[in-house]
């Protein structure tokens, strides 16, 4: 295992969204994040099928940090159940690997 992950994040808006993105790189919880302003999501909440437009997040970071990078979303995150889920790289460029490791914090 390379011990970085990516983790999907979900939004109310794209200025949320980039709020998020920029707070985890600036922390240093994620090396990057990808922020696509619009994703068509149907899900069922609160018993009812919603239909919404969402704003997707692609987080880069150390498998150990997703916790921390969990907890931190939840305070920024305006939805009372945030979708973060993540999913383990099992392989990968060595060169990126590295660098999203050296960009994030130590645990």
């Amino acid at each position: 295992m390379s011990g970085v992950s990516v983790v999907l994040i979900t939004a109310a808006t794209p200025d949320e969204g980039r709020r998020i993105a920029r707070t985890l790189v600036e922390e240093r919880l994620a090396a990057c994040v990808n922020v696509m302003d619009s994703a068509h999501s149907i899900y069922r909440w609160q018993e009812r099928v919603e239909d919404s437009t969402e704003t997707l997040l692609l987080a880069k970071t150390r498998s150990a940090l997703f916790e921390k990078l969990s907890c931190r979303v939840s305070e920024l995150h305006s939805y009372e159940c945030p979708e973060v889920v993540r999913l383990s790289v099992e392989d990968g460029s060595a060169p990126y690997l590295d660098w999203v490791r050296k960009n994030t914090q130590e645990q």
